[in-house]
């Protein structure tokens, strides 16, 4: 009976103490503890990924400009072999014309050179000895005929007017109907002159003729 009698005062505390401590427990994560529990989940979440971008697709090349104080088969400057002359060009008649259907124009951008016109049709340009345009492979008028022949070995055929070593070489292919090159070669074994255009125009020794 005495054994009986001692446990159920100490049942009885332990019980009064139960809802303390429930009430402690629940109340041991304050607000504040909350909150940081929420921000440190947040935090850890992956980034989102960056927006992927289009590349930008280059801008065409613009194939109608003629690269500047170079001569080509397309022409020279806003000169176009096949084509007329534009409006407002620098290219315009100087002097006598030999006729109404061929016209010999010259520019001030381009002092040494000239251009044949005829039916309306820029058919050839020619480079003279003052000229300081040149050739994309960097040939211009003054140049040995050695240089030359590293990169157009053309056929030969003599000068009309003046002797050996003077010639022209003319591109195989210019009776094609297609812009050619011919070089003329001086006394000197130099190039005196350069043409670009289409045959027969390519061929005159005499502006028009």
């Amino acid at each position: 009976m005495r054994k009986l009698f001692l446990t159920k005062p100490h049942a009885a505390v332990s019980l009064a103490f139960m809802p303390l401590a429930l009430l402690a427990a629940c109340s041991s994560q304050t607000p504040d503890d909350a909150d940081t529990a929420v921000g440190d989940e947040t935090s850890t979440a992956a980034p989102a990924p960056p927006m992927a971008t289009q590349p930008t697709a280059p801008a065409p090349a613009d194939e109608t400009v003629q690269p500047a104080n170079i001569l080509t088969l397309k022409g020279l400057g806003d000169l176009r072999i096949g084509e007329a002359v534009p409006e407002g060009s620098s290219w315009a008649e100087k002097g006598a014309q030999v006729s109404e259907s061929c016209r010999v124009l010259t520019s001030p951008d381009y002092p040494g050179a000239y251009a044949i016109v005829e039916d309306d049709r820029v058919r050839r340009i020619s480079l003279g000895q003052r000229s300081t345009v040149k050739l994309a492979e960097g040939i211009a008028t003054g140049d040995s005929e050695a240089a030359v022949k590293k990169h157009f070995p053309y056929p030969e055929t003599p000068h009309k007017y003046v002797e050996a070593p003077a010639k022209y070489m003319t591109s195989p292919d210019a009776d094609s109907g297609r812009p050619a090159l011919r070089i003329e070669i001086g006394r000197e074994g130099n190039v005196s002159q350069i043409h670009v255009g289409t045959m027969p125009v390519l061929g005159y020794v005499e502006a028009c003729s």
